[in-house]
């Protein structure tokens, strides 16, 4: 059996049971060594906090200002490179509790080690000095999870993203990283009228978004345009809850702003392989694009107010 297919099997089977986040996180950690904080993986989170930061400063600013992230996961590097920058404060929101304190020291011992090393040129140019020597204060395994968060100025709430509760036009830069190809499209429209309604005018939204089939991370045998070849109904059958991908391409995400009236200011991406895509048979729910449209794999779409 192929390992993307038994993956696909076993986080079904995990997404019907009590507890499936945590239990999916065990399966990554111990089984598919998905979400180790791993040098790649902090690279790959440094990249992502880099871009936030530079779109930031070319259409905002980057000192004394408040942040949301979508998102939390289990180790706030983004979070902890925007309080490098000097987020009054950083909020980040989910819709389950991922993150422990081992991950938040883990973090933060890893931005040191990694400073000391000169490993993080990608961001001296925002780093502020102050900042960093406060995070050298928190590495300290006597603080508690609660004491790491204030001294990151980080708040982790578990809330709905279509309806946050916070105020109209409270942050300056709202952001996420891997986070929207998780969202079906009739939650994800919402989410984005609700993080428009809170964003500053002037600040901006800056999502990094990937197209692939994650399923290829694992599994070589398959290209990241495997699950294009499947109907909806067939790819519901293969989806899980704790996992999900919306299989959208960037045009859709480009309607879904155009149709919310959000105006997309920047946007890089990630050609992908029209070739990959010319050579595959495709379901033809995806007939109306073109290979060219199907191949871009990743995409950071900056809007603004």
């Amino acid at each position: 059996m192929k390992k993307w297919i038994l993956k696909a099997i076993i986080q079904k089977v995990i997404s019907w049971l009590p507890a499936s986040q945590n239990i999916n996180f065990l399966f990554q950690k111990y089984v598919t060594k998905g979400v180790q904080l791993s040098d790649t993986y902090f690279t790959d989170k440094l990249i992502h906090a880099e871009d936030h930061l530079m779109y930031f400063r070319k259409h905002g600013k980057t000192e004394g200002f408040k942040a949301l992230e979508l998102g939390s996961g289990w180790y706030p590097v983004i979070p902890v490179s925007l309080f490098l920058a000097g987020a009054d404060t950083v909020t980040s929101i989910d819709v389950s509790a991922l993150m422990k304190r081992k991950g938040i020291h883990q973090t933060i011992q890893k931005f040191l080690e990694w400073q000391r090393e000169g490993k993080l040129q990608m961001l001296d140019p925002y780093i502020l000095p102050e900042r960093l020597q406060a995070l050298k204060k928190l590495d300290d395994a006597n603080l508690n999870k609660e004491q790491l968060l204030k001294g990151l100025h980080l708040s982790l709430q578990v809330r709905d993203a279509r309806d946050t509760g916070f105020k109209a036009e409270e942050f300056d830069l709202v952001c996420s990283n891997n986070t929207f190809e998780h969202i079906y499209p009739a939650i994800l429209k919402p989410i984005l009228k609700e993080f428009q309604r809170i964003l500053k005018a002037g600040g901006i939204m800056s999502h990094f978004i990937d197209m692939s089939d994650h399923f290829a991370h694992l599994d070589d045998s398959i290209n990241i345009y495997n699950f294009l070849q499947y109907s909806e109904k067939q790819w519901a059958r293969i989806d899980n809850t704790v996992q999900p991908q919306n299989r959208l391409r960037l045009r859709d995400y480009q309607n879904m702003y155009k149709q919310l009236g959000i105006e997309i200011i920047d946007i890089s991406m990630r050609n992908g392989e029209p070739g990959a895509v010319q050579q595959m048979k495709l379901h033809k729910d995806f007939d109306g694009y073109t290979p060219a449209e199907i191949a871009v794999s990743h995409a950071h779409i900056i809007s603004g107010k």
